[in-house]
């Protein structure tokens, strides 16, 4: 029997088989992207490991409480190449904030110089012109997304602080945060959303919940996860699927290998294992253009 290899190359709403023969072009490109996405580190011990596309929130009091969370989650960022952005608001301004991560981060000024990450005052993201446009917003996620892809990066990390909103601003950020959290899982994008819980009446803290994947709130000295029951059901139906993908990536008779944009493989099945004579482990890591030449 002739093994034919294949693999699955996704964009953030395509997905195309390529058999390889015609793919080494395309390959040569540097244009392919993962087919299996990993999940990615949040630097925090009570959330684990996320999927792109999540899409969460911290509710706060003090600045402390802020950096308990943003500082981890940022540097797990920057370690695993990702294109980070941080958007602050009082109590913890840009300043605050990059003196924080510079203590925990070696060589944060580094990570700066090469544009890994912005930290930006919440008035020169959302309020562009002096007016919050939600649309304006989502699009510009979505731009600085391409720009990291583009940029060689995995994805994108961010956070926004919503302190600096007045009442009058509240029923249209809770507008883009329903589009935001429909939108997000098409992206390979994390985002955390930071309340004062100061600032959130009891309606307030029950309808940002809502519009989030999954809540963090700090009880006493620890913080606290609270699931969103409809995000969870579809979580579940998630993980179902993937479950299912599996069975049928290794059962496969046909040799399938996945690899990132640069080439390098990260995942293979029995048969591409047995196609190329190499174990698993060694498999992976491999760049795929040493097996087409």
């Amino acid at each position: 029997m002739v093994l034919v290899e294949y693999v699955l190359a996704l964009n953030n709403t395509q997905c195309s088989f390529y058999n390889l023969s015609k793919l080494k072009k395309r390959l040569q490109g540097n244009q392919l992207v993962r087919m299996i996405e990993r999940n990615r580190k949040t630097g925090s011990e009570v959330v684990g490991d996320v999927p792109w596309g999540s899409h969460f929130c911290q509710f706060y009091q003090t600045p402390e409480d802020l950096t308990d969370i943003l500082v981890p989650y940022f540097s797990a960022g920057l370690e695993n190449n990702e294109f980070c952005v941080w958007v602050t608001s009082e109590p913890l301004n840009e300043k605050a904030a990059k003196a924080a991560i510079s203590r925990a981060v070696p060589d944060f000024e580094q990570y700066l110089k090469k544009g890994q990450m912005q930290i930006v005052p919440h008035a020169d993201w959302y309020l562009k012109d002096g007016v919050f446009n939600s649309q304006r917003v989502v699009a510009d996620w979505v731009n600085k997304l391409d720009q990291a892809l583009t940029q060689g990066y995995d994805g994108l990390r961010v956070t926004g602080n919503a302190a600096w909103l007045e009442e009058e601003d509240w029923r249209a950020f809770s507008d883009y945060e329903t589009k935001i959290n429909k939108a997000i899982g098409k992206y390979r994008i994390l985002a955390i959303c930071s309340y004062s819980i100061d600032k959130c009446d009891a309606l307030k803290l029950i309808e940002v919940a809502a519009k989030h994947q999954f809540a963090l709130i700090k009880q006493a000295t620890e913080w606290e996860l609270i699931e969103n029951p409809n995000c969870k059901r579809a979580m579940e139906a998630l993980l179902e699927s993937e479950a299912k993908y599996r069975s049928i990536f290794e059962s496969a008779k046909d040799a399938f290998i996945v690899f990132d944009s640069g080439g390098n493989i990260l995942e293979a099945n029995p048969q591409a294992i047995k196609l190329y004579g190499y174990s698993r482990e060694e498999l992976l890591g491999i760049n795929a253009q040493k097996l087409i030449h």
